[in-house]
């Protein structure tokens, strides 16, 4: 049964800017290991904005309650190159409270703009 759908885009360009006028912020939004790759370089401002919407859209999914940390949910990339959500502290205990038992993830980046599409299951 799907509990929650949520979707998000994000603005490549603006998303970059904001990252560049405040570089904590990005210490706020992701986890050390979203930030980089497997080879240790960052990650391309592309692929940021695609997680940060990935977080807006399972916020989203979620009913959009108040006091969801954002490293509370991580953006993952198993070895196929498919994305996957891990949930834990305030997102979990939100997504236990609705009864949310899988998540579905989609991210896509185009024409300057990042999207995801998050559905959580139960």
């Amino acid at each position: 049964m799907i509990i929650g759908v949520g979707i998000d885009v994000a603005e490549i360009e603006r998303f970059g800017a904001a990252l560049q006028r405040t570089p904590q912020m990005a210490d706020r939004l992701f986890l050390q290991r979203e930030l980089l790759l497997p080879s240790g370089e960052r990650r391309g401002i592309a692929s940021l904005a695609a997680r940060f919407a990935a977080k807006e859209a399972l916020a989203k999914a979620l009913g959009a309650p108040g006091g969801l940390l954002w490293t509370d949910a991580e953006v993952c990339v198993e070895d196929s190159g498919q994305p996957r959500l891990e949930v834990r502290g305030t997102v979990a205990a939100r997504a236990a409270e609705l009864g949310v038992r899988s998540w579905h993830v989609s991210l896509s980046h185009d024409a300057g703009v990042a999207s995801a599409v998050v559905i959580a299951e139960g």
